[in-house]
C-alpha cells in the first residue's frame, strides 16, 4: 500500500481504531525510504512544473519523513521558506532548511495564511475523514495565485498486489493485498478518494485544475515498500483474522526471493490555482500573470 503521515492520533494503534500506518512504529522509516524512492521523482516534476524555485513559500502537510520537506528547501533556497507539518514530528529534522510543526490539517487553522507560493499532500487526506475541512484549510493558506497539489491513492481503482496473478503466490499476496485494504477501510480510509480530487480541488474555489495518474510496476523499491508494510500491520492482519502467521511468512518469503512483480495503487496528483481576490471580495481565476 502506498499510505504515510499521520492524520489521526499516532499513539492509537489499536485494532479498532486510529491510523493502520502511523508514524510511531520503526517500519514507518522502512516506507519512507521506499515511498520517496517510487514517487519522489514524480512529485518533484509537478513541484518544477508550477514553478516552485528560489524564493518560493511552500507548506508541506503531513510530511511524514525528510525526502519532500528537504527536496523543497534545495529548490527554494535561502531566499524562500519551506514549512513541514505533522501531528507526528518525530522524523523531521530542521536542520535541513526548513520548519517543523506540530499541525493537524483537519482541525488548526491554516499556518501563515495566504502566503504560500505552493501548499502539497501526499497520501494524507485519504486517511483524514474531515477531508472537506482539510482542503478548505490548504486552500486558505495560499497567496492569489499559489498552487495546491494533492496526491493520493486510489486503492479501489487497481487494488491487486500482483496484475498477473496467475499462480499460488501471486494469488495470495492479491488476498493479504486486499486485507489491508480491509483494515483500512475498517479505520475510516476512504479507498477512492484519488480519483474524486478533480472535483474536490474545484469545489474548494480553486481554479486550472488537473491531474494525472502514476503506479510502478516491478522492482526492489516495490519489493521493499511491501515487506515493511506486511510488518507493520501485521499484527492487526491476524488480530482481525484476514491472515495467520504461515500465510504471511510464505508471502515475505516469496518477495524476498524475488519471485513476485509487485505494484501499488495509481498514485492521483490533482492541481488547483487559487484565484485573487476582487476589490469586493469575490474571486476571479488567475491567467498566467495577467491581472483580472
Amino acid at each position: 500500500m502506498v499510505m504515510t503521515s499521520s492524520p489521526t492520533d499516532p499513539t492509537d494503534s489499536g485494532a479498532t481504531g486510529g491510523y493502520l500506518l502511523d508514524n510511531a512504529r520503526a517500519e514507518a522509516g522502512e516506507r519512507f525510504v521506499w515511498l520517496a524512492e517510487l514517487f519522489d521523482g514524480v512529485t518533484r516534476g509537478h513541484f518544477e512544473r508550477l514553478g516552485v524555485g528560489p524564493g518560493s513559500r511552500c507548506w508541506e502537510v503531513g510530511a511524514g519523513g525528510t525526502s519532500i520537506p528537504a527536496a523543497l528547501a534545495a529548490m527554494v533556497g535561502p531566499t524562500g521558506y519551506v514549512l513541514a507539518t505533522d501531528l507526528d514530528t518525530s522524523w523531521l529534522q530542521e536542520n535541513d532548511g526548513y520548519d517543523v510543526r506540530r499541525h493537524d490539517v483537519a482541525a488548526d487553522p491554516p499556518p501563515e495564511p495566504g502566503t504560500f507560493d505552493l501548499v502539497h499532500a501526499r497520501l494524507v487526506l485519504v486517511h483524514v475523514p474531515d477531508r472537506a475541512r482539510a482542503l478548505a484549510t490548504m486552500a486558505a493558506a495560499l497567496r492569489p495565485g499559489g498552487w495546491l497539489l494533492i496526491e493520493d491513492a486510489d486503492t479501489a481503482l487497481q487494488p491487486l498486489a500482483c496484475l498477473d496473478d496467475s499462480g499460488p503466490e501471486q494469488r495470495r499476496a492479491n488476498r493479504i493485498r486486499n486485507a489491508i485494504r480491509e483494515l483500512l477501510a475498517g479505520r475510516g480510509a476512504e479507498l477512492r478518494y484519488g480519483r474524486t480530487l478533480p472535483a474536490a480541488l474545484r469545489a474548494a474555489g480553486l481554479a486550472d485544475v488537473a491531474a494525472s495518474g502514476s503506479f510502478p510496476v516491478g522492482g526492489v523499491a516495490c519489493d521493499r515498500l511491501e515487506a515493511s508494510t506486511i510488518r507493520h500491520v501485521r499484527r492487526e492482519l491476524i488480530a482481525a483474522g484476514l491472515a495467520d502467521d504461515a500465510e504471511l511468512d510464505a508471502h515475505l518469503a516469496a518477495i524476498g526471493a524475488g519471485r513476485l512483480d509487485l505494484t501499488l495503487a495509481p498514485l492521483i496528483s490533482a492541481w488547483g490555482r487559487a484565484g485573487r481576490m476582487r476589490a469586493g471580495g469575490g474571486q476571479s481565476v488567475v491567467v498566467e500573470g495577467v491581472e483580472p
